[in-house]
């Protein structure tokens, strides 16, 4: 290296202490002063780990004084540049600038400033970046974006309603899917598709106390959404820091009872903009005309100021139809606005359902199912299409029915706001095969319960059945705490035998009470040494995801997991398939939240259901009601609630008598006469179009494969390792498709985005994930990958590189210039712009002459060629060839030029075709189905607008800048 006093140089390895000049040079060594970061470096001449900085004719160059002019020519005097040209500011011809007096803040921001100053980086950071934009750029256009990504398996109804609200401008919906089918799931997806699509940005989820906790964990694990939840004390901390404690977070979770307390509370919620407004158990929302509950009242306050609105629940049928028609007011006080009307409306669906079964089941067409379709439809063409469908022809007349069938289920009256699946309609669920154990009553027990009778009670006759279910309870209140129940009580020792013969089966124990699971599991291991862990409400989110995880540990995890009452709330274990009720619960729809715990979609085992009770007693009383009057245990039981209900008093009048003769076996029979009815008439009102739309149909089948083939892409695993390697993550792996990731000494940021600090394990294998509660499923949407895809491209990782191409057919020195151009259109998120036009990489490959080899090389078979340089090396290499460096990207400017100008006709071709047609197809809907909203419509052109104005200013750069040079070496 040659220095002279007055040079500029910049460091290779510390980039930020810019411009430096040499103030001394000694024989060996030579000094840098760098005035910029006020530091100085002392060099060994022959290594110095510097480069010159040589500005060339074109350049923009900035004087210390703050003034810039472009370069026009050069001069050099005793190894000191002098450049002459143009000032910017006052347009004055051969200024003359000295390299000293250059600006010591001079940054080199664009690839070619970088190279050409020798700031250059390994080539396979270079390959990285281009991976990044090209895996980014596929990502923000697939039209699957924020379903692939959920932790959670891949339910083909559930994908369905997602795929179709999720993509809605301002959804406003009620998904009222039974039990078991997955309405959290599936408004976990909308919301994940509205946040990613920038839709929506701020969210409010209101659901009851109980199941706050359980949307949080959802929504974290299966989402990687982190909602806040707020509370008073919660409100009462962010207060001092902003006047209204709902403005302080972007997603927020609280308790319907929470703002039913506060009419403060209330206000500054109404007060803040939200996006999107998620309340679950809306069945809880009790309406009349003239007679609307608090929690009603607050729910319509927030609905009215919300763009966006799901609604949650699993009965509406049930609660009846002026209930049903109170949730759908919530959504569209405009078009639910009278009851009789919306009554009168739909009774006129009846003869619609009745024709699509008969195109279903390829039966002909009555009068009466043709003159409902001539209403609903209205088409100039239906004569010929009700001829085609009773064609002798088998293709023309399946294809006519089909297309039948799709328009008539697009303008079904609730068709675009209510969603209902039903078990009935949804295939996939296991069978229940109910086991009971009638035991013989201890003498211990005997004694107790006849001493309290003896005593007498003056409690309630639920309070007296309550104590005759637990007789344990009374035992250990004679006995004192220091007396053992569980020495002698025949449920525990059928338990220990049924656990032993069954060892290599997971078992769930629930129990209704939080001190019954903690004795169980303490007689367990005390008496057998079985492996067992707890779940109940006194424990931390934290510790109850240990529990969770240790029981669905296949190696050394625990064989039984014993949860108290609030173990059928929230958590899913449908890997195991052995459940036993220590006891049994009064509420019906408490029993079906205990089954439904193993008994959902995605269980592939018939559930084994095991009763323990003690005969002669209260409990028997209850089993039998359940098992004879309710079929509750082999069935699903939505009638429960209102069979209980009915028969609710006379039920808990034998259980407190403990009355087990002419009276029981009457209210079995009653029971079971009033469950069959209202199952036949609930079977009778089912809506089979609106299942038929809830669930999709062969769409959703094909949706789900679509998602299930990308569950495999080695592609993503390859990028992910190899984004962990460069920015300095330590990966270790621990196998069953698991990676322990951890932050390292030495990355490249303080902190990697989405990584916690003590690090996480993380598996890329949907099944190990779904398997593994203490595993995070990582996807092309997980905050991983796509904060460690900003952080790449936003730190300049890999926008320059030198290789060699070692090729014995080409003589040596031959070089080519790879270019990577990036093309933006800068719009908000909100407008879709990522849909057809993210930031779109375009990649050129000149050859010496300007010629683009770039569509018959690609990339990855080319850089697999490629050999790396160092980098003294290679700014050598570069500054050789300097001249036809900056040549060449003046050839690739025109070419760039091309490339923007047929992806801006692309993306603007793309978006009017896809948005013109949904909007023609909703204008059309209108005419027929009141549910279309006018600012649904509005939106959507707005958006066409919009999106035309930024796809047409839409500019390119070049991003990154990679110099190939032929050897045979």
């Amino acid at each position: 290296m040659s220095f002279a006093l007055g040079q500029r140089w910049i460091s290779d390895t510390e980039h930020d202490l810019g411009l430096g000049t040499v103030v001394s040079v000694d024989g060996r060594t030579v000094t840098l002063m760098f005035p910029a970061s006020d530091e100085t470096r002392l060099y060994a001449s022959h290594d110095a780990p510097v480069t010159r900085v040589m500005f060339n004719p074109g350049d923009e160059v900035e004087s210390h004084e703050g003034w810039t002019m472009t370069v026009s020519r050069i001069e050099e005097n005793d190894g000191v540049l002098t450049y002459y040209g143009q000032r910017t500011d006052t347009g004055e011809d051969e200024v003359a600038l000295r390299e000293i007096l250059l600006s010591h803040q001079i940054r080199f921001n664009k690839p070619q400033d970088k190279l050409f100053a020798g700031q250059l980086d390994r080539m396979d950071r270079f390959a990285l970046r281009y991976r990044a934009l090209t895996n980014q750029h596929q990502q923000l256009r697939s039209p699957l974006r924020g379903l692939t990504g959920m932790r959670a398996g891949l339910i083909p109804h559930q994908l369905y309603i997602a795929h179709e609200v999720g993509r809605r401008h301002a959804p406003r919906v009620l998904l009222a899917d039974e039990v078991g089918l997955g309405k959290t799931i599936e408004a976990g997806m909308i919301i994940h598709q509205q946040v990613l699509a920038g839709r929506a940005e701020r969210v409010l989820i209101v659901v009851p106390e109980t199941l706050q906790h359980q949307w949080l964990v959802e929504m974290m694990r299966r989402f990687n959404l982190h909602f806040s939840i707020f509370d008073e004390e919660r409100c009462v901390e962010a207060f001092a820091d902003a006047p209204n404690p709902f403005d302080t977070q972007q997603l927020v979770l609280c308790s319907l009872e929470f703002l039913r307390k506060n009419r403060r509370r209330v206000e500054q919620v109404c007060d803040t903009h939200w996006d999107l407004l998620v309340v679950d158990e809306a069945h809880h929302l009790t309406w009349a005309p003239d007679a609307p509950s608090r929690e009603y009242q607050i729910i319509e306050s927030i609905a009215e100021h919300t763009p966006g609105v799901l609604l949650l629940t699993a009965t509406p049928e049930q609660l009846g139809q002026q209930s049903h028609f109170a949730r759908l007011r919530l959504l569209d006080p405009d078009r639910f606005y009278d009851y009789d009307a919306f009554v009168e409306e739909a009774q006129q669906y009846a003869p619609v359902a009745e024709a699509v079964e008969a195109l279903l089941d390829d039966t002909p067409l009555t009068d009466a199912a043709q003159a409902g379709i001539r209403q609903l439809l209205q088409h100039e063409d239906l004569s010929a299409r009700l001829a085609q469908v009773h064609s002798d022809d088998a293709e023309e007349n399946a294809r006519a029915r089909q297309q039948l069938i799709d328009d008539l289920m697009d303008r079904h009256g609730t068709g675009r706001v209510l969603f209902r699946n039903t078990r009935a309609a949804i295939s996939g669920f296991p069978s229940r095969r109910l086991h009971m154990q009638p035991l013989a009553l201890p003498s211990q027990y005997q004694t107790a319960m006849r001493v309290a009778g003896m005593m007498g009670s003056t409690g309630s006759s639920e309070q007296k059945a309550v104590q005759n279910l637990y007789p344990e309870d009374i035992y250990q209140q004679f006995e004192g705490d220091s007396a053992s129940w569980w020495g002698f009580d025949p449920r525990i020792d059928w338990l220990l035998d049924y656990l032993k013969a069954h060892r290599s089966e997971k078992v769930l124990i629930i129990c209704s009470r939080a001190q019954t699971a903690l004795t169980l599991e303490q007689a367990l291991r005390e008496r057998e040494g079985i492996r067992g862990t707890v779940f109940h409400e006194g424990m931390s989110i934290v510790e109850r995801d240990k529990a969770a995880a240790y029981f669905a540990q296949e190696e050394g995890g625990a064989q039984v997991l014993i949860c108290s009452e609030i173990g059928s709330e929230g958590r899913n274990f449908q890997f195991a398939h052995q459940l036993v009720m220590f006891d049994l619960p009064m509420n019906p729809d408490l029993l079906e939240q205990r089954i439904g715990r193993l008994d959902r979609i995605g269980q592939t085992q018939d559930i084994a259901i095991h009763v323990p009770y003690l005969e002669g007693t209260a409990q028997t009383i209850l089993a039998r009601w359940y098992h004879e009057g309710l079929d509750a245990f082999e069935d699903t039981c939505p009638t429960g609630r209102a069979v209980f209900e009915q028969y609710g008093e006379t039920l808990l009048t034998l259980l407190a008598a403990n009355q087990q003769d002419d009276a029981l076996s009457a209210l079995i029979s009653d029971s079971a006469v009033m469950n069959q009815r209202l199952k036949a008439e609930m079977e009778e009102g089912r809506d089979k179009l609106l299942e038929m739309h809830s669930h999709g149909g062969e769409a959703a089948n094909q949706l789900a494969n679509t998602i299930a083939e990308q569950d495999g892409d080695t592609n993503l695993v390859t990028f992910t390792l190899g984004l962990f390697d460069t920015i300095g993550v330590n990966q270790d792996d621990k196998g069953e498709n698991a990676l322990v990731v951890k932050p390292s000494e030495h990355m490249m940021v303080p902190s990697y985005p989405g990584l916690p600090a003590d690090g996480c394990t993380i598996t890329f294998d949907r099944d190990t994930a779904l398997s593994r509660e203490d595993v995070q499923f990582v996807s092309w949407e997980h905050p991983i990958v796509r904060g460690g895809i900003d952080l790449l491209l936003s730190e300049n990782i890999g926008t320059t590189a030198v290789s060699l191409l070692k090729n014995k057919s080409l003589p040596v020195g031959t070089l080519f210039v790879e270019l990577i151009y990036t093309i933006d259109a800068q719009a908000p998120k909100s407008s879709g712009i990522h849909r057809f036009l993210p930031q779109t990489p375009v990649r050129l490959l000149l050859d010496a002459n300007g010629n683009d080899l770039s569509t018959n090389v690609e990339f990855e078979s080319f850089h697999r060629q490629l050999s790396p340089v160092n980098r003294h090396l290679g700014s050598k290499m570069v500054n050789s060839v300097q001249s036809q460096i900056h040549n060449l990207i003046e050839k690739s400017e025109p070419l760039a030029e091309k490339a923007l100008g047929e992806v801006q006709t692309r993306a603007h071709q793309e978006m009017e075709t896809e948005l013109q047609q949904a909007l023609a197809r909703l204008e059309a809907l209108k005419t027929v189905n009141p549910n279309i909203r006018d600012d649904e419509l509005d939106a959507l052109r707005e958006q066409i607008s919009t999106l035309s104005h930024h796809i047409q200013h839409a500019q390119i750069e070049l991003d990154a800048l990679r110099l190939v040079v032929v050897s045979h070496q």
